[in-house]
Parts: C-alpha cells; sequence; structure tokens
C-alpha cells in the first residue's frame, strides 16, 4: 500500500465512523500520512485525528480510538497503534508477490511516488558549498515525487562547473534563505568531486549520511564488488540484459510464482537462490520503496535512498542466475515469474537512480 493509497484509507475510516454516527464532523479532503516520529511505530502515521478533535469535539485520543478498529477492518494492514496524544501509527501487511511486481511493472519509475504531501509548499536553501546543493538538488527531487511544491535557493550561484558536470540547478540563486524555508547544511566535501564526473560524484555525495563527512576518492569509479554504487549500477544493467536475452528466447516476464514448487510441484535444481525463502529479501526492499521515499522527504535524508538502492541491489544479484532457462530447457511459467521480479528489481533501481541524478544504464 503506498502512501496515497493509505491516505485514502484512513478518510475512508473517518467516512465509515461518520457514516455510523461515531464521530460528528465533516470528512477532510486530505489525510497526511508519513513516516513515525519520535516515540512512533510501524510504517506511516497520520495526525487525522488531532486535526478532527476539535470540530469532533472529543480528545484527539478518544477520536484516534475510534477510528482504530476501522482501519484494522482495512485490507493490507496489519496493526495500529494510538501513541501521544492521538497519533495513529500503521503497520502494513507484506504485499502479496505477485500483486507487489505487477504493481512495480504498472508503474514503472514512478512506483513510490505519491501525493502525500499533496502540494504542499517547501523551501529549501543551501549554502554555496557543492555537497549541500547536490543534497538539495535530490530533496527537491524526492519531494516533488511525493507531490510538494517545491521552491530551492543558495546563497550564490552555482560553480559553472557543477552545473555543467553535475547538473545542479536551482530556482533562486543568490537568495538569502527563508525564514520559514529548511537550510540544509551536510558536512562540506573535503575535495573537488568534479574529476570524478557526474554520476560518482553525486554518490559520493549523497551516500553517507548528511552528518558524514564524504569520502572523493577514485574509489567510486573502480568497478568491483566492493563500490556500492558499481553494484547497483551492475545489476540494474544485468536486469535489462536478462529482458533482452529472454526476448531472444522468444519470452517476456509475466509476474506469478516463482518456482513450480509454488505451484505444487518440485523445485528445479536450477532455481537455486530463487526457492524457499530466497526472495523474501528482495520482495521486502522492494515493497519498502515507497516508505522510503516518503522517509527521505520526511526526513531530508537522501542517503536513505542510496542505501535503499544498494540493499535492492544486493537482493536481487543473487536471483538472477536462475531466471533463464538452461540447456535445451524450454522457458516455463516460473522463468516467466523470475523475469519480471528482475524486471520490478531493475524498475525499482532505475527508478531511484534517477531521484539521485545518476543514471542507471542498461549496459556496463
Amino acid at each position: 500500500m503506498t502512501p496515497v493509497e493509505l491516505s485514502r484509507t484512513v478518510l475512508h475510516a473517518v467516512r465509515r465512523a461518520v457514516d455510523e454516527g461515531e464521530l460528528s464532523v465533516a470528512v477532510p479532503e486530505r489525510a497526511l500520512v508519513a513516516p513515525p516520529g519520535p516515540g512512533g511505530c510501524g510504517d506511516y502515521a497520520t495526525n487525522v485525528a488531532l486535526q478532527l478533535a476539535r470540530p469532533a469535539g472529543q480528545p484527539a485520543h478518544r477520536v484516534a480510538e475510534i477510528l482504530r478498529p476501522h482501519l484494522l477492518r482495512t485490507g493490507g494492514i496489519a496493526d495500529v497503534v494510538v501513541t501521544g496524544p492521538g497519533f495513529l501509527n500503521i503497520s502494513l501487511r507484506s504485499a502479496a508477490p505477485v500483486a507487489l511486481v505487477e504493481e512495480i511493472l504498472r508503474r514503472g519509475p514512478r512506483y513510490g511516488h505519491g501525493d502525500f504531501l499533496g502540494g504542499r509548499l517547501v523551501r529549501l536553501h543551501a549554502p554555496h558549498e557543492v555537497r549541500a546543493l547536490v543534497h538539495l538538488d535530490v530533496l527537491a527531487r524526492v519531494l516533488r515525487s511525493q507531490g510538494a511544491d517545491v521552491r530551492t535557493g543558495c546563497a550564490a550561484p552555482p560553480e559553472p562547473g557543477w552545473v555543467t558536470v553535475l547538473g545542479l540547478r536551482v530556482d533562486v540563486p543568490g537568495s538569502a534563505g527563508p525564514p520559514d524555508g529548511v537550510v540544509l547544511r551536510p558536512v562540506p566535501a573535503p575535495a573537488d568531486p568534479l574529476p570524478l564526473g557526474r554520476d560518482a560524484a553525486r554518490w559520493a555525495l549523497l551516500h553517507p549520511a548528511p552528518h558524514d563527512r564524504p569520502r572523493i576518492s577514485g574509489d567510486h569509479l573502480v568497478q568491483r564488488e566492493g563500490n556500492p554504487l558499481f553494484r547497483v549500477r551492475y545489476a540494474h544493467a544485468r536486469t535489462r540484459t536478462l529482458l533482452r536475452n529472454a526476448a531472444d528466447l522468444g519470452f517476456a516476464p509475466e509476474p506469478g510464482p516463482v518456482t513450480p514448487a509454488d505451484r505444487g510441484g518440485a523445485p528445479p535444481a536450477d532455481a537455486g537462490a530463487v526457492t524457499g525463502a530466497g526472495v523474501q529479501p528482495l520482495l521486502r526492499v522492494l515493497a519498502d520503496h515507497p516508505r522510503v521515499l516518503a522517509a527521505v522527504a520526511a526526513h531530508r535524508a537522501p542517503d536513505r535512498l542510496a542505501r535503499h538502492l544498494v540493499a535492492v541491489a544486493d537482493a536481487v544479484l543473487p536471483l538472477l542466475p536462475a531466471v533463464l532457462p538452461l540447456g535445451g530447457e524450454k522457458p516455463s511459467a516460473a522463468h516467466r515469474a523470475r523475469l519480471a521480479l528482475a524486471d520490478a528489481a531493475g524498475t525499482v533501481l532505475a527508478g531511484g537512480l534517477s531521484l539521485l541524478g545518476i543514471d542507471a544504464p542498461d549496459h556496463l
């Protein structure tokens, strides 16, 4: 369930409570859902009970308790906990594997995008420093992916190389930070990242947490397993290669159970990591993608997206050798389902890299 879908679910719960006479309020047009704050729990939290308390003439905590059973009766919600003055903390059920893959392939690189920020104006400002401006650029992208109306500014116009090499754009360069805006001040880059080129430089500045000192070195360019950027881009390229190879063999991705055992048969010897619980880590990180984007937007932390993409890559790479049929084996429904799962992982990687401003090559 995406944040947008969960927002609608919360509104439906309010409407049911009104229809059953438990609340006497006008159903709001929007219910804000976001990652839980300090003291919260679960996947998402909403303050709708606090929003409705005054018009309902009841304490917010009581309004939350009224809404809780309505939410629990909704498919896709595993638990609802009321915390603080009346925050509803919602834990989601894991998406069914086939439905999850279908949703990712249907939405493409926009999987995880939503409108939970609903046109809210967010003003971001950064000092005249390359890492701060890269963070500004990426956070603007992610916030817009969640429905925000974003305006960016910086203390001075970006250096020409930052624009041409890193692709940085600022709405209002050379401006003072607005009093109602968010000023981004990550630990500055210790060296000039431009010699690394756009992709490696952006990754070097984004992958560490904002409070950590980034490492500017040629290690980000090395094509080896120890380089997280290489693993992410390599995993994406492998999924695209598998799609091309499958097309040459005459079959296409089709979401479904990934092994014959899931269909009631015996698992084949070549299924490898795809059998049993091997696929679960990948399904978990794919299902988590919308929550990660919402958390990046809420906490202004682009490193969370970078680390999430590494987790997706590390989860999908062991599964890829079992996607195509071996030898004279004919493509089966399980092969088509594995290909769809690989395609979904590649789609998430491409969408995430795009938000980071990093290229996702089909060949590597």
